[in-house]
């Protein structure tokens, strides 16, 4: 990675501090906007796509697995922050239990993944093996009986 790459997204999100902090005093509470079904409609099918690739990361135990996890626990939280943030009356109500029962426990499990993606792959790939159902016999130690003779080319 290059040397100037970590100062400079570390300025960036010092930067955003201040701005963050001036649009809340300039932006009105209250906003119309345009095109209001096509964001939402928009950002769920970013969602869904999001989940596929994670789904199938997990499933062909592919190194984009943590990627791809990260993004839609990423996009889960924001769509819970913004449903939760934009919504009023029963749709608050709405948007609160979808939070609590789906989006956030989706995005832990994605949280889990990116932290341990070798036990979640180590689990799907038992969960698709064909003998998941026959139990492996108990190993042994090997018994000096069992070791293969061999012949050595050196005279003694």
């Amino acid at each position: 990675m290059r040397r100037w790459i970590p100062p400079t997204l570390a300025l960036i999100a010092l930067g955003l501090v201040p701005w963050a902090i001036w649009l809340t005093t300039v932006l009105p509470s209250h906003e119309l906007a345009d095109h209001w079904d096509l964001a939402w409609g928009g950002f769920d099918l970013l969602l869904a796509a999001a989940l596929l690739a994670t789904a199938a990361a997990a499933w062909r135990g592919s190194p984009l697995l943590e990627a791809a996890a990260a993004c839609t626990g990423t996009l889960l939280v924001v769509d819970a922050w913004f449903d939760l943030l934009t919504s009023t009356d029963r749709d608050l109500t709405y948007a609160i239990v979808l939070a609590v029962v789906a989006e956030l426990p989706l995005a832990a499990l994605c949280l889990w993944i990116v932290i341990d993606s070798e036990t979640c792959t180590r689990r799907v790939a038992a969960w698709r093996s064909p003998r998941r159902m026959v139990q492996a016999a108990p190993s042994r130690p090997p018994l000096a009986t069992d070791a293969t003779p061999t012949r050595s080319s050196s005279q003694r």
